[in-house]
């Protein structure tokens, strides 16, 4: 009764991180400001849970077109960004799905469930991506979307502006740029939308991890039609209100990203006076690195009470890789000092 496919795939998979340091998510390590979660409970406690929540999502929709010059017909919004890939697979034509690889598995993973064929272009020995053979790609016949993390999740890197925009104008299917990490970048696409260019992007890694909120910035046009496949009242009453609120704060999360981005620094020069280690520069909120053995390094570091992502197991580029998430400063150093011990 389930699709042979299906039966062969695994389950997405969440470790248990219970009572350890949690950096294996590139989640915001940094809890609400006491005022904003005063400001918070009062909203949520206020909020009718027995009624529907708005269908248009109407204020939250202008509010994020406001922070980004736009109007609210720009504004597609998903629990979560997965769930607007999801929409984007689902809506495109047929054809295949071209994507760089290795980048973050959503892309082939819900290509996968939806039968839509993947084409992926072999990023270069230092992750950098290579024009011309992604144009190729998307040159083949039947190919209908392409998706461009920037920055790249897992490896962090921020291809060159030019690179993005030379493939974004070349292709005559959809583009979609997922900026989750623009917080931790500082640079947008956003010039580049037009009638087939979308702008993706996710509060997660922001410090909303737990409201699951992304959206799609793209020509009004294309968002009408994207609409029609997002499944009603997407977006609950209490996402809603939350939002809103953080969006009225929306400087103290900025300045959280900060804390973050300076702490990134700090940490990538540790790794790269680490001995035996190769670390990766990075745009986002993680860094990656490789090791000689980094089963047993990822297994000591969990033993230590510290989780990270274990990506050795995707082989190919990623053979020997470890990803870690950016926390707070005391987290970092533990991190750190348990790694060092364990490669001495």
């Amino acid at each position: 009764m389930i699709r042979g496919d299906i039966r062969a795939l695994s389950a997405y998979a969440v470790p248990d991180s219970s009572g350890m340091i949690k950096l294996d998510a590139m989640e915001n390590p940094y809890a609400l400001p006491q005022e904003i979660h005063d400001a918070w409970a009062k909203r949520l406690a206020a909020t009718e849970v027995n009624r529907y929540p708005d269908a248009c999502m109407a204020e939250l929709r202008a509010a994020i077109a406001k922070q980004n010059g736009l109007t609210a017909d720009h504004v597609l919004l998903g629990n979560g960004s997965d769930e607007l890939i999801q929409m984007l697979l689902i809506a495109a034509d047929a054809g295949a799905c071209v994507i760089p690889a290795p980048t973050f598995v959503m892309y082939e993973l819900i290509s996968r469930w939806l039968k839509r064929p993947v084409i992926s272009v072999q990023l270069d020995q230092r992750f950098e991506l290579d024009a011309a053979a992604f144009m190729r790609a998307c040159g083949q016949e039947r190919t209908a979307i392409a998706f461009l993390a920037c920055p790249n999740n897992p490896t962090g890197n921020l291809w060159p502006a030019e690179t993005v925009a030379r493939i974004a104008r070349s292709f005559q299917g959809i583009v979609v740029i997922d900026e989750a990490y623009l917080a931790f970048s500082g640079h947008s696409h956003a010039s580049l939308i037009g009638s087939n260019v979308l702008i993706l992007r996710t509060y997660s890694k922001l410090g909303w991890a737990g409201l699951r909120l992304g959206y799609l910035l793209g020509d009004p046009a294309m968002i009408a039609q994207l609409d029609k496949v997002r499944l009603p009242y997407n977006i609950n009453a209490l996402t809603q209100e939350a939002a809103l609120l953080f969006l009225e704060h929306f400087d103290a999360f900025q300045q959280q990203a900060g804390h973050i981005r300076g702490e990134r620094d700090r940490v990538y020069t540790a790794l790269a006076d680490v001995a035996g280690l190769e670390a990766f520069p990075s745009a986002a909120n993680f860094l990656l690195f490789r090791v000689g053995d980094a089963p047993a390094v990822f297994a000591a570091l969990r033993e230590r009470g510290i989780l990270i992502k274990n990506l050795h197991q995707a082989g190919g580029l990623l053979s020997g890789c470890l990803r870690v998430t950016i926390g707070k400063p005391d987290e970092n150093d533990a991190f750190l000092a348990a790694l060092k011990e364990i490669l001495a």
